[in-house]
């Protein structure tokens, strides 16, 4: 479960660096849920996804990482779900 854990947290903190190397990508997806200040939203969001991927590679960091995973997941999900409204 620690390997798995680690290409996990591996892959989304590489994700996460993405936001800042081609923030464009990003942009049309997180439109939907952040209209304004979009570009600011890419760029908060990929450094969320860096801190929770370097978390969850480290078990003395990985609990945490998963609790604001978890937390991260659902926050952006309501997001995206109240735009849809």
């Amino acid at each position: 479960m620690a390997k798995l854990s680690r290409a996990f947290g591996l892959l989304l903190a590489g994700t996460g660096a993405a936001h800042f190397a081609a923030p464009q990508a990003f942009e049309s997806i997180s439109k939907t849920a952040f209209p304004e200040d979009t570009t600011t939203w890419v760029y908060r969001n990929g450094a969320t996804e860096v801190a929770l991927g370097l978390a969850l590679t480290s078990r003395r960091t990985r609990k945490l990482g998963t609790i604001g995973l978890l937390g991260y997941t659902a926050w952006l999900g309501g997001r995206f779900m109240t735009a849809q409204r």
